[in-house]
């Protein structure tokens, strides 16, 4: 197996169907992925992202903390949601939030969170970096350098990076491999620059794929090709 642990980005759009916030068939396919890792000795943390339900730059008239913290909540209640699908297939999982909400989650303590990963529970971090004007990419970043991973896989609801939008270009290129600096450069939009950053900084390598793909997240932790790999200049042909 390509890699010990990882953390398991997921955009909360790519768990929509684009008539329910949450497809709970979506879902269950994601959690059987994660299970079938936890299965196999690998230690996986979890963050999902909040967009399909609420997203900042939907609050323009609000003020930017106010409609920041909403997102916060939102990739809560995604959370939830995970963790209880998880927990129904009989992995065992601890939720963690940047925001204390003792009720529902424990805190982040990155201390208790690598014993619950040694421990072979499934880790979920809510609230992102619990601060606003950041985003969910970059607390994946943090949390992955904070916990001292192998790979961030980022799931997403387009099955790897572009030099520009697929959806509007039928001819735009997909990157098999990209280096930090070249996707920074670049502007590419795929993940947040600074969380990028952070990660060229901790030479975290990042695996940008799509969700949908039949067993993407086995296939991208056996190290097939699948995606796109963002890395070291060092490492790039």
């Amino acid at each position: 197996m390509a890699y010990k642990r990882v953390v398991l980005k997921i955009s909360g759009e790519a768990l929509s169907n684009g008539k329910e916030n949450i497809d709970f068939s979506i879902v269950k396919k994601v959690a059987a992925q994660v299970a079938e890792l936890v299965r196999m000795g690998i230690e996986v943390c979890v963050i999902i992202g909040g967009g399909n339900i609420w997203r900042g730059r939907q609050g323009k008239e609000m003020d930017r903390v106010t409609a920041d913290h909403m997102g916060m909540l939102a990739t809560v209640i995604n959370s939830l949601a995970f963790q209880d699908t998880l927990e129904s297939m009989g992995v065992p999982t601890r939720l963690q939030t940047a925001i204390e909400m003792r009720q529902i989650a424990e805190p982040f303590i990155r201390r208790k969170a690598m014993r619950h990963l040694e421990k072979g529970r499934v880790v979920i971090f809510a609230c992102g970096t619990g601060n606003p004007y950041f985003t969910t990419d970059m607390a994946a970043a943090l949390r992955a350098a904070e916990m001292e991973v192998d790979l961030i896989l980022l799931a997403k609801n387009v099955d790897g990076i572009y030099d520009s939008d697929p959806k509007q270009n039928p001819n735009a290129k997909k990157y098999a491999e990209i280096s930090y600096l070249e996707f920074i450069s670049e502007g590419l939009q795929a993940m947040d620059t600074t969380a990028v950053t952070l990660c060229m900084e901790n030479h975290i390598p990042i695996l940008a794929f799509g969700l949908s793909e039949e067993n993407g997240i086995m296939r991208a932790v056996r190290g097939e090709p699948i995606g796109t790999l963002i890395h070291d200049d060092t490492l790039v042909k």
